[in-house]
């Protein structure tokens, strides 16, 4: 696969309104809003470093062309003292029948670690326009092993099943005195996302000089067989995507071909290219994605000149 880069599409400099959406879209997530329209769904940081959930609409036929910016998030930190009070990035938006679902990861400092990292969901009734919590409290907590980290960043609803793959995070690594989360990429399943089952399955983990794996996107190709982009850290510094397949979503085996998408010579993406997202389009695939940073300077699209994935 070659990916063809066709550059930044939200530049977070050029929007910034100062207040909610200063800079950054973290983890772009596409979701199909209608035939001729992309809604891409981030999070977009504010003066503080804190993010809310905001969304930038972008031409079907060519995401380059920006057609609308969301006004106000549609997902707000939560309150004072909940486990999302201290900012919001996007695990997943998924259509299930008439509603779309919204997976989210909550931020929340704590005065003996880093932060805390776990998973809410919110429901949209008007096709993606606004969103309300499922509830407060996150749906994908604290557990054995799980003591830090659990964000969900996809769920596919499968035969009226809700299948989940995410990051698993129980300890930090100290890198030049500074503490960075380790985790790994877990999957469970569960008919009610109000009651996610404590256990889960390990799908990937990190062998040194890696030491954390996660933002897991995984995708039914047309052969029916499954696809999962990941992005791996290593203390040496590197940050980058890495692919791996699997016939059933559970087990899987890193592919060894080359990933189709590099570092650009200088730019935006010349340092990091991490978070790929993708979406099926009529006669390609496109690949939105993070550069340097995690996407302090916006998001850009890729071009796949072939049909990838199924549904």
């Amino acid at each position: 696969m070659i990916w063809e880069k066709l550059g930044l599409v939200y530049q977070a400099d050029q929007h910034s309104n100062e207040m909610w959406r200063n800079n950054s879209a973290l983890t772009p997530q596409p979701f199909r809003l209608n035939a001729e329209t992309i809604r891409v769904f981030a999070g977009f940081r504010d003066t503080d470093g804190i993010s809310r959930i905001g969304y930038v609409d972008v031409a079907a036929a060519n995401p380059q062309i920006v057609s609308a910016i969301s006004e106000h998030p549609v997902l707000n930190i939560g309150r004072d003292g909940c486990f999302d009070d201290n900012g919001l990035i996007m695990g997943d938006v998924v259509q299930a029948g008439d509603d779309v679902y919204l997976f989210y990861v909550g931020f929340q400092l704590v005065k003996k670690a880093k932060f805390l990292a776990f998973s809410g969901v919110a429901i949209s009734r008007d096709g993606g326009n606004t969103f309300m919590r499922l509830c407060e409290s996150p749906v994908l907590g604290r557990a054995d092993g799980q003591a830090f980290i659990g964000a969900i960043h996809t769920a596919r609803f499968e035969n009226g099943i809700w299948r989940l793959w995410f990051a698993q995070g129980d300890g930090w690594e100290m890198i030049n005195g500074v503490p960075y989360p380790r985790y790994h990429i877990c999957y469970t399943e569960t008919k009610d996302l109000l009651n996610i089952p404590r256990h889960s399955k390990i799908c990937v983990q990190c062998d040194y000089p890696d030491y954390r794996i996660g933002r897991p996107k995984v995708y039914r190709l047309l052969d029916g067989n499954y696809l999962m982009y990941a992005t791996k850290g290593s203390v040496l510094g590197d940050y980058f995507p890495v692919a791996f397949r699997s016939y059933d979503g559970i087990t899987w085996e890193e592919d060894q071909a080359p990933l189709g998408i590099t570092l650009s010579e200088s730019g935006w993406d010349s340092q990091t290219l991490c978070y790929p997202a993708l979406l099926a389009g009529e006669r390609e695939t496109w690949m939105f994605y993070n550069g340097n940073q995690m996407g302090v300077d916006g998001f850009g699209v890729a071009r796949l000149a072939s049909t990838l994935l199924g549904t």
